[in-house]
């Protein structure tokens, strides 16, 4: 037993020393400017992650390719990334104003420009977390690319096997491929790839895009292509951060930008001196939550309130959700898309505007006769990000001449999480969040509790919560330790550290915000990365995620109005 006990103890040790060395790896080579990922300066970054090999990697580690893990990764890089040499981070350095078309990944909001053939810039406008998941992400597809090298260079001088010469073949082909042509040469593929015909098969129409087929045939062979590049002419890929990105980092220009903003709009529709409750959510379940059942009285007739919001969650419902949108915008709602660059779009309401009795959710009377408040919510931010929008929001604005401290009377963070025990969609109420890779914590008392959501049919935990230095980084051994571990951890998030962090500095350090606000944290599960199978790159929620949502989000509500 014991022996057990302590090789997996050392296994955890082990793994969360790589996600430090990493860290520290990535910041260096962010101080430096540029590095070779499968060079010298790449090493690091390399080995730290197959002694991780993460789950959301999977067989990183093994010899055959990994398909779910590529497919999780290229979903949140550009399209066209495997045929660069030369990958730019930089800051928002005036792109949108030239003849460079932003390619934005499909999970991911960045803009990002291909130069020419061989550089694609991606910009970072929502800090060190974001640069920390595209190193991460380029390094396993780097890593990947050197598998297949392995498996089709013959020798030295760059001779390739049958298999790569068919699959160049196709790739270049400037016809659209037949089944028999496609089938032929996802054959070679598999071969390349140590992988079944089946297994690509499988995965092949997940990885198309409309204006590209074949597109996993295209990724295998630039992949491959640029690795042997390296490994016979030493023509290395390389990383390199621009100097603006290095001088703005960390100086929260964007989330300055982004506050200022939501500012002005408060105080031009004279709403700035108003009590304000916070709530960090997506930018439906607020909106549907207090605006769906006036908007939609006949659709929603016979219908649970729950069937309501899962047919306004469906793809092909923009209809449901424009009639939603509409009534809100009516009805005191201020939408502010945003163009600071955080990617954090804001609706402001203005309950004053809310008539109350068309609601669906309980309103005390006290609250109908007390100063009607603004509910300002935010879209999630990533990672450290977190710190850098709450922390600006919160510090008193001037308009002309005249200081304003804002009456924050509430902040809510609803989010979605990686759970240690239970499933996708159940929910998890954190009593802290602990700071993965340092001894910061952050205990606080969460007016959210287990019985406020319990008894419809999702599960609920509570207990501390550990925000992750990145979701992509974190293994079994780990999450085990921290499970079984003295700290009772039931989920794992990227931003709950961050946001409390920025609470406390306002609330009892500068003092900017009433020290007495409530916080409230529910999060629902979108994975259980201890169960193989149930990773992030196992797919989305689907319709699994909208109960747990809209269970937390009226809750929320329903204190606020309350």
């Amino acid at each position: 037993m014991s022996k057990i006990k302590h090789h997996e103890r050392t296994r955890a040790q082990e793994s969360s020393n790589a996600i430090e060395r990493m860290y520290i790896t990535m910041r260096h080579l962010f101080n430096r400017g540029f590095y070779k990922p499968m060079g010298v300066s790449g090493e690091t970054l390399r080995e730290a992650l197959l002694l991780l090999r993460p789950e959301i990697y999977g067989s990183i580690g093994d010899e055959k390719a990994e398909l779910d893990g590529l497919l999780y990764v290229i979903d949140r890089l550009p399209q066209g990334i495997e045929e660069c040499t030369f990958i730019n981070l930089t800051s928002d350095e005036g792109y949108t104003n030239s003849h460079f078309k932003p390619i934005i990944p499909p999970k991911r909001r960045r803009n990002c420009y291909r130069i020419d053939s061989e550089q694609m810039n991606i910009e970072i406008t929502r800090g060190r977390s974001e640069i920390y998941d595209i190193l991460t992400h380029l390094t396993f597809i780097f890593i990947e690319s050197h598998k297949i090298s392995k498996r089709v260079l013959i020798d030295e001088s760059g001779n390739t096997t049958r298999d790569w010469k068919k699959l160049e073949k196709a790739v270049l082909s400037k016809k659209k491929l037949t089944q028999e042509e496609r089938e032929v040469a996802i054959s070679h593929t598999a071969n390349i790839l140590g992988r079944t015909f089946n297994e690509i098969i499988t995965v092949y129409s997940q990885f198309a895009s409309d204006s590209q087929p074949e597109r996993l045939l295209h990724i295998v062979y630039w992949l491959g292509k640029l690795a042997i590049e390296e490994i016979v002419n030493n023509n290395k890929r390389t990383v390199t951060f621009s100097p603006v990105l290095r001088e703005r980092l960390g100086h929260h220009i964007h989330g300055e930008i982004w506050s200022n903003k939501i500012k002005e709009t408060l105080y031009n529709n004279g709403l700035l001196e108003r009590p304000i409750h916070i709530i960090s959510a997506n930018m439906h379940s607020v909106m549907n939550s207090l605006f769906a059942t006036s908007a939609l009285k006949t659709f929603a007739k016979k219908k649970t309130i729950f069937e309501v919001y899962e047919a306004i969650s469906q793809k092909n419902n923009q209809e449901l959700r424009n009639k939603v949108t509409k009534e809100a915008l009516q009805n005191g709602m201020i939408y502010i898309p945003d163009s600071s660059g955080t990617n954090i779009d804001v609706q402001i309401f203005d309950t004053e505007k809310i008539d109350f009795s068309k609601l669906d959710i309980e309103v005390s009377e006290t609250f109908k006769d007390s100063e009607k408040p603004v509910i300002f919510v935010m879209d999630y931010a990533f990672g450290e990000q977190a710190y850098e929008t709450i922390d600006e929001f919160l510090k008193p604005i001037k308009f002309n001449g005249k200081k304003t401290h804002l009456k924050v009377e509430s902040i809510s963070i609803m989010g979605k999480a990686g759970i240690l025990e239970g499933g996708k969609g159940d929910i998890m109420i954190p009593s802290a969040h602990i700071f993965e890779g340092t001894a910061d914590n952050y205990p606080f008392k969460n007016e959210l509790s287990k019985k406020d959501l319990k008894g419809h049919g999702v599960e609920v935990y509570e207990g501390a919560m550990i925000t992750v230095l990145g979701t992509s980084l974190q293994n079994k051994e780990i999450l085990k330790f921290f499970f079984n571990s003295t700290w009772n951890v039931i989920g794992l998030e990227m931003e709950g550290a961050h946001y409390q962090k920025a609470i406390q500095a306002a609330s009892k350090v500068r003092r900017s915000i009433n020290p007495k606000v409530k916080v409230r944290y529910a999060y629902y599960a979108s994975d259980n990365p201890l169960e193989t199978g149930s990773t992030l790159a196992s797919g989305g929620l689907g319709t699994s995620g909208v109960k747990p949502t809209y269970l937390i989000t009226r809750k929320i509500l329903e204190q606020i109005f309350n």
